[in-house]
């Protein structure tokens, strides 16, 4: 180990000469993506510490952190054409969008840090194509590696078709990558098989807020500061959107009513400032509280009539423009089913009607103070002294719908909308985020052939997680995602992947192509599975042990790459340093692999540089709300690269959907909002519903019912909750703000991989006590008992999905899941809940959770863990000070 990969306090960082190479560029990690500068000059060389000898303009020393300031953690060395560059990574200062006056997050001020330099713990970066000879992975060309990768490919193609060819990927790491990715999956080779990183199927994540008519990403930033009241559902902004929270949330005086059964920092900030209420709600309840806050305002006449009456849909429209046909598509059928359906004076009927609707039931169910649901009824929705209602926005995130997917949504969805939020300013319903918007879907499309079906032979998503346990893949290429710690029942889905390639008999032994390639055949034809991984970082295990190919991947500041925030904020990410060793950008992997299987005959797949996978992909983005088709299109008139275009607009970007007016393009501040005036149609502007009004058939709204005892979700509840008998535990899951993900990047940091080195669980003292656990203790959580489903993809009749059902018919398999984790003892925790850290190498969170997805959407449940949690030791931090903070996150 180098001695710099220790946390060791530098007092000193060169600054940029004058004449340093500048570049703009956004924060790598979380939703928000911080506006960035990265300064670039020759080792050897620095600037002076008076104003006019650096490229920051500013007098060294100074006290002004939030000014032209460089921290050690904003300072690397890396490769340029070659040569040994410093570089520095600072958050803009001059912003005035997202990150306004240069506000960061500690993830953003640690992005220097995530560049490759072999002198520390980026040096295990992957550099070199691989094949597994004889169990150890080799380098190998790229030509051998994609040569391998068609062989086996085609013959699997022409053998058991294309379900048997899977793909299993990230959603967002740029548009340019995103793009290739599914013009080779879902066109060319034309798979059902495929499936985005957060889910098992290709299908949405908000599902209720998405039959509304409300995209999720409607909102803008000025609209989260200009409410007056903050419903936060399942998210603490301050956690894992940092910057949204301190930036555009704090100030002023909003109320913030948060819902999550963790008292994290922002929840604790607003209780001590007198600006909170905190609902800490027994996980997967929430569709009781939003019913319970909705018969307050009934009752009391709150709801904003006035906004009912214009926006909601009545009963004619909601079925309006369907036709006759069959309600094939999930948002068709469920949004004029009669157990969803509903117009406003069947939702009041419905809302009334409901025994769980009642205060004191309610309480009882979600496990909340009947006084504080009240409270927080009138401050979303109550009449101000002057007749006015308060300005209300409601966001959600996966607190709230990866427990009781799409109840959760819909109902979160309907008491917005009765509070008269959804399509203005300062009354928004939307999504808080997870990772950026670099989605973008290629043309064509597979999912016409997922073999799976709702009753009525509706279309329903393929599950790729199901497919691999059936034993039906055959290949299977996993891009920048874990796959096994991010899905549900981990140990059993890692097991069932160990079966299918390493437990194989069929293992290559040396590099020989057509030798590779009947090895591989004879594997597939056993029923087994190929494996690709294409990765920075080796991926435990299934890049270190399961994949019998890894491919090394360019990333951020490595090529020029473009995507949006949450705000819909489309920057270019600039290139300023060489991706270490033979690693590529995925565009130009996908690439490669698409000219060995010969899918470049038609003039596909000849892109020379990432801009022109940026401009090809324009197209297929103009009906959607992250259009910039009409950015490509200026470009071209303009005779630059589209790419070089966007660069001119620096860290501002443009929010799309970008149209024309005037001659210039102008962005769109927030979705849905009847007041954006748009002017006629110019140059290639698409005009789209969801523009001006909700995305419907009407242009309204559609207010869902959400029946708490709805079978399909009900039956899985009552199976999955902790058993007193068995003293579990519920173990939800998430973020906190030190870290990213599965610390992919930060476990290579000095000093966040200090922060955090190891995964956490969080404790309440009462549980703690009980078990003879304290704060620094290892711990392991064990479930007994995991639902994983195994078969039963088509539904006939209306209960076949349901979790009795499946258990009955034999569709629903048990095992046991497990993992070791560090806990910290702290009353920031509900009594009966715990929450371990998300989707942290070797401590799979999710082998605890069942893997048996919501009938309405086939979304997994993904927060509802439980398990006995027993001490199995000390960790070597219970009595140490230099790593792991174990201090609770309610200290403020």
């Amino acid at each position: 180990m180098s001695i710099h990969d220790k946390n060791t306090a530098k007092d000193f960082v060169p600054l940029p000469p004058k004449d340093a190479d500048v570049f703009t560029t956004a924060c790598d990690y979380c939703t928000v993506a911080c506006g960035y500068k990265v300064y670039r000059w020759p080792v050897g060389r620095e600037g002076g510490a008076k104003a006019a000898q650096n490229a920051l303009r500013a007098d060294f020393p100074h006290q002004m952190m939030m000014s032209a300031w460089v921290s050690p953690s904003q300072h690397n060395v890396v490769s340029f054409k070659g040569k040994p560059h410093h570089v520095v990574v600072v958050p803009d200062k001059d912003a005035t969008v997202v990150n306004v006056g240069g506000n960061h997050s500690i993830r953003g001020g640690t992005l220097a840090e995530k560049c490759y330099n072999p002198d520390n713990l980026t040096r295990e970066r992957l550099q070199h194509p691989m094949i597994r000879v004889n169990g150890r992975l080799t380098p190998v060309t790229w030509d051998l590696a994609t040569e391998v990768m068609a062989d086996i490919s085609q013959y699997i193609l022409t053998k058991y078709g294309e379900h048997a060819w899977g793909m299993k990927t990230y959603s967002y790491q740029y548009f340019e990558n995103t793009y290739a990715i599914t013009k080779l999956a879902m066109t060319s080779i034309g798979t059902p098989a495929f499936a985005w990183h957060d889910k098992a199927s290709n299908t949405n994540d908000a599902t209720g807020l998405d039959d509304a008519g409300i995209d999720s990403f409607a909102s803008s930033y000025q609209d989260w500061a200009d409410c007056e009241v903050a419903f936060l559902s399942g998210v603490d902004p301050y956690e894992t959107k940092t910057t949204l929270f301190t930036t555009w949330m704090m100030p002023g005086d909003k109320k913030f009513i948060f819902v999550t059964p963790h008292k994290t920092t922002g929840v604790a900030w607003s209780l001590r400032e007198g600006r909170g209420l905190w609902l800490p709600v027994i996980p997967g309840t929430d569709t009781v509280l939003h019913m319970a806050l909705a018969r307050i305002i009934i009752e009391n006449n709150w709801q904003d009539q006035e906004f009912i009456d214009k926006w909601i849909a009545n009963s004619w429209e909601v079925d309006s423009g369907y036709g006759r046909g069959t309600r094939n598509t999930g948002w068709q059928w469920r949004t004029t089913w009669g157990t969803w359906q509903s117009d406003w004076p069947d939702y009041k009927k419905f809302i009334l009607s409901q025994e769980e609707s009642k205060l004191d039931v309610a309480a009882k169910i979600t496990g909340l103070d009947p006084a504080d649901i009240v409270k927080a009824a009138e401050w979303i929705a109550k009449r101000k002294a002057d007749g006015s209602l308060p300005k209300t926005s409601f966001m959600c995130e996966k607190g709230n719908y990866w427990s009781n997917n799409y109840m959760n949504t819909t109902s979160f969805a309907s008491l917005g909308l009765i509070c008269g939020a959804g399509n203005r300013p300062g009354r928004m319903i939307s999504r808080g985020g997870g990772h950026q918007r670099g989605g973008l879907v290629a043309g064509g499309g597979s999912s016409w052939l997922s073999p799976e079906k709702y009753p009525g032979r509706r279309k329903k998503s393929f599950n790729l997680d199901l497919w691999l346990m059936e034993g039906n893949l055959r290949f299977a290429w996993v891009i920048g995602t874990t796959w096994i710690a991010a899905m549900m029942g981990s140990n059993a889905l890692e097991k069932r992947m160990r079966e299918l390639t390493v437990d194989s008999p069929h293992q290559i032994t040396h590099l020989d192509r057509r030798s590779i390639f009947e090895t591989l055949k004879r594997r597939v034809d056993g029923g087994g599975m190929v494996m690709v991984n294409s990765d920075i970082y080796p991926v435990m295990p299934i890049g270190t042990e399961l994949a019998d190919i890894v491919l090394p991947a360019a990333t951020w500041g490595e090529d020029n790459f473009t995507r949006c925030n949450s705000e819909r904020r489309l920057r270019l990410y600039s290139k300023f340093y060489d991706a270490p060793g033979e690693a590529k950008p995925d565009w130009w992997i996908i690439q490669k692999f698409a000219q060995k299987m010969g899918l470049d005959k038609d003039g596909g797949y000849n892109w020379k540089d990432s801009n022109d996978v940026f401009e090809e992909g324009s197209r297929y983005s103009r009906n959607g709300v992250l259009s910039y088709h009409v950015l490509t299109d200026e470009a071209k008139t303009k005779g630059v690269k589209a790419q070089e275009l966007l660069r001119t607009y620096g860290t501002t970007g443009i929010q799309t959907p970008i149209r024309k007016r005037d001659g210039k393009l102008v962005g769109t501040q927030r979705l849905h909002d009847p007041t954006n005036d748009w002017g006629e149609l110019e140059g290639v502007t698409v005009q789209t519903k969801v523009l001006t009004a909700f995305n419907t058939q009407s242009g309204k709204a559609i207010l869902l019912k959400s029946p708490w005892k709805y079978a399909g979700w009900i039956q899985f509840y009552e199976a999955v909750k902790p058993r007193a008998e068995k003293g579990e535990l519920w173990v939800t899951n998430g973020r906190v703000n030190e870290t990213w993900q599965s610390g992919f990047d930060d476990l290579r940091k000095p000093y966040l991989s200090q922060r955090w080195p190891e995964a956490f669980l969080f404790i309440h003292p009462d549980d703690a006590a009980k078990r003879g656990i304290e704060s620094g203790d290892y711990v392991e959580v064990v479930n007994d008992t995991v639902y994983v489903q195994t078969g039963q993809p088509q539904g006939v009749l209306d209960a076949d999905l349901n979790f009795n059902d499946l258990m009955r018919d034999g569709h629903i398999m048990t095992t046991v899941g497990r993992f070791r984790t560090v806990a910290i003892v702290s009353d920031e925790m509900r009594p009966g809940v715990t929450k371990a850290n998300f989707n942290f190498p070797k401590s799979p969170a999710n082998a605890v959770v069942s893997a048996v997805p919501d009938p309405m959407t086939n979304n997994y449940r993904y927060k509802l863990g439980r398990g006995v949690v027993s001490k199995v030791g000390e960790s070597p931090y219970k009595h140490e000070f230099a790593r792991m903070s174990l201090k609770p996150r309610n200290i403020v």
